[in-house]
């Protein structure tokens, strides 16, 4: 009876570790679910490379902005003359050349009823422009109405790359309104010799 019992027990102990393996595990973890697909890179690379939309309207604004205070600034300049030199006292002095070939330009000093307002020096890059039929305005100021004399002297290279300077004179009126002359540089072929004049545009 004993030796029955003791085999009923064996067979017992041999049979657990089948049911055991045989029975889910409850703390197995359920299989994991298929990983999702890998997103869209290359459209997030395009959305990165194109701006938002807000940020091309704030561009546009800010283009807008420099525009007006271009304008502005100008508006100004144009009303500070306009108080600084009014048309009535005004008086303005151009400069112009033609040909350049006997006389090189360095600078002008102007002086108006004998005293100096301006000595101004020329770049290379001025002359340049001035040959090509370019007018620079010298001189913005005030007189009273009335005659008045102007004196121009002008330095530079002459003829066989001597140093050279002249001067020219020009008597006249200041009446009510602006008033505007011309400093004029021209080659004289005949005499192969620059000429200087004062021209009052009437």
């Amino acid at each position: 009876m004993q030796n029955v019992v003791r085999l009923f027990l064996v067979l017992a102990c041999l049979a657990m570790p089948v049911a055991f393996a045989q029975a889910p595990s409850a703390a197995e973890p359920p299989p994991a679910a298929a990983a999702a697909p890998p997103a869209d890179t290359a459209t997030g690379a395009g959305d990165a490379a194109t701006p938002p939309a807000d940020t091309r309207g704030l561009d546009q604004e800010v283009q807008g902005l420099k525009k007006d205070a271009v304008e502005l600034n100008r508006e100004l300049f144009v009303l500070e003359e306009e108080l600084l030199f009014p048309a009535n006292t005004q008086v303005a002095v151009f400069l112009s050349m033609d040909v350049g070939d006997f006389f090189a330009l360095d600078s002008v000093t102007l002086k108006i009823d004998q005293k100096e307002v301006i000595n101004y020096l020329y770049t290379p890059r001025e002359v340049e422009a001035l040959l090509k039929g370019g007018v620079h305005r010298l001189y913005l100021g005030n007189l009273k109405v009335g005659k008045h004399e102007l004196v121009a002297f002008f330095s530079g290279k002459g003829p066989n790359d001597r140093d050279y300077k002249r001067g020219a004179t020009l008597k006249f009126e200041k009446g009510i309104g602006a008033k505007y002359l011309e400093l004029k540089i021209n080659d004289r072929q005949r005499k192969q010799q620059p000429e200087f004049e004062v021209k009052d545009w009437e």
